[in-house]
């Protein structure tokens, strides 16, 4: 029979019992087996915790995309013209553009080719990179503008393109920096789905301001850099269960255990290590040393 004991925070095997009589009519083999289940409480908790994050995930970028679509309908019926207030490099009235440049759209396709990448990069920056990602954020969007004003060519630059292609090469460079199973993860995604991008950083399209895509790309790659050691929790590798268990120590392996954690040269060289610290104790009187006391 089984007896379920619910209310508990683990699931465990907690007795199994055979009884010592052979099986026969009047004296059958039984089975006891108890165990734990964790309580709704905790799954109820862990809902709640990845429920607030992706709302608070995604209420930032909702947020500035309503005020850039606010900026461009004020701008399409008051027919008023935004762009002066672009980047135009290494002019003082030009770095007045760093602030405002990602606010303003030439039209409405322009607008709606920016709006889906910013905030889908918007929102994963933000779930999956929550300690840095507005500093992160904040350096790509300031620094892509100050990057335009002293290369880019003498037009205004406007557009959130730049900030787009910086989002983008951040995530994917996060992965390529950090390596572990979540950034990696990340990266393909974005490589995947964004990949195409690549083509925009090269000059040659009219109306396009490939500076800001290349000068963007290359501001995330360097955000991606300076934040790589400011690891997430769930990004923290943790020690298995078993790596403490003395009975696993003493297996043999075909391997060596630290094989993909060290070179064929280092593992030769702790090999010599170790064999001329063992020469050398021997020498100084081990059970096998050749001295005569």
């Amino acid at each position: 029979m089984i007896n379920v004991m619910q209310g508990f925070s683990k699931t465990r095997i907690k007795s199994l019992s055979t009884s010592s009589k052979r099986s026969s009519p009047s004296h059958p083999s039984t089975f006891t087996l108890t165990f734990q289940i964790p309580p709704m409480s905790r799954h109820r908790s862990v809902i709640s915790n990845v429920s607030q994050r992706l709302y608070s995930s995604l209420s930032l970028p909702f947020s500035f995309m309503v005020t850039i679509w606010l900026i461009h309908c004020v701008q399409v019926f008051l027919n008023l013209d935004l762009g002066r207030f672009g980047v135009y490099p290494r002019e003082v009235f030009g770095l007045r553009g760093i602030l405002f440049s990602p606010l303003i759209h030439a039209d409405w396709n322009h607008l709606l080719a920016n709006t889906p990448p910013l905030f889908v990069l918007s929102a994963m920056m933000l779930f999956f990179y929550r300690s840095v990602a507005i500093p992160a954020m904040l350096l790509i969007y300031f620094m892509s503008g100050a990057a335009v004003w002293t290369f880019g060519r003498e037009v205004f630059h406007i557009g959130a393109s730049g900030v787009i292609y910086g989002l983008a090469a951040f995530v994917f460079f996060s992965g390529v920096f950090r390596r572990n199973v979540k950034s990696i993860a990340l990266a393909l995604l974005v490589g995947f789905y964004y990949g195409s991008m690549v083509y925009g950083i090269f000059p040659g399209q009219e109306g396009v301001s490939w500076e800001s895509h290349l000068l963007g790309a290359l501001v995330g790659v360097f955000a991606s850099f300076v934040f790589k050691h400011n690891i997430e929790k769930d990004e923290m590798a943790r020690r298995p269960s078993w790596a403490d268990d003395p009975e696993y120590n003493q297996q043999r392996f075909f391997l060596d255990r630290d094989t993909f954690d060290m070179t064929k040269g280092e593992r030769e060289l702790r090999r010599r290590q170790e064999l001329e610290e063992e020469q050398r104790r021997n020498d100084n009187g081990g059970w096998f040393s050749n001295r005569s006391w």
